[in-house]
């Protein structure tokens, strides 16, 4: 049974939110199975799906036929769902996503398919729920979602990431780290596993943090006199 969602753009954000929750709704694919787009050869989701033991198939360049499932989906959402949009024009993204899901989950999922024999795609999946295989930790999928980045640390202990500037535990001083990273926050990782949060530094609020010199500082010399 598919799961499917609206989004402003067409970014590897989206992608990652509407794979994750169909592998939690869902279940764990053998295949994943998509076109050449280049969110869908992001290394982002050749990590996942390795990690989850899931083969990434893409289609063949300019073989409209191999999408044929995918576009049929594409043709009844524009037919039978887009014309109640007309009727009733959802006020926001959210709203329309509301009522998307809705529609699935009552009209799409609950009526019959003539590619399954008269059958429902409720009633398919139920009688094959036990071949299925869960993931039910929702903490690991974000996880294996997170962008990821290596960087050396400076010897002020930060490192810099899209332009912008994060301080590290000191103990990674001088060392190349992975990071991993969302919209909710960078992460350090050591052998798989997160070991620290980088913490983004705030160059206004920075200015007033009171330093104090270092005793290996340079003395300058006294006008007239000599340096030591």
């Amino acid at each position: 049974m598919p799961y499917a969602q609206f989004f402003p753009s067409e970014k590897f954000d989206g992608l990652r939110i509407v794979t994750k929750e169909a592998v939690l709704r869902c279940g764990k694919p053998k295949r994943i199975y998509s076109d050449n787009g280049k969110i869908y050869r992001s290394e982002v989701l050749q990590y996942a799906c390795a990690e989850m033991g899931i083969t990434l198939i893409h289609t063949q360049p300019y073989d409209p036929q191999s999408k044929g499932k995918i576009e049929r989906f594409f043709r009844t959402v524009q037919t039978r769902f887009y014309p109640l949009l007309e009727l009733n024009p959802p006020k926001s993204l959210d709203e329309l996503n509301e009522r998307f899901w809705k529609w699935l989950e009552e009209e799409y999922h609950r009526k019959p398919h003539a590619s399954l024999d008269g059958k429902t795609p409720h009633e398919v999946f139920q009688s094959q729920v036990h071949l299925v295989s869960f993931i039910e930790d929702g903490d690991w999928l974000d996880a294996i979602f997170l962008k990821r980045e290596h960087r050396k640390v400076k010897a002020d202990g930060t490192i810099t990431l899209n332009k912008q500037l994060y301080e590290v535990p000191p103990r990674f001083i001088g060392q190349s780290i992975e990071l991993r990273y969302d919209e909710r926050g960078v992460y350090v990782y050591e052998d798989g596993k997160r070991v620290a949060e980088a913490i983004r530094v705030r160059l206004e609020d920075n200015a007033y943090v009171k330093r104090h010199r270092s005793p290996f500082a340079a003395i300058p010399a006294k006008e007239g006199g000599h340096g030591v």
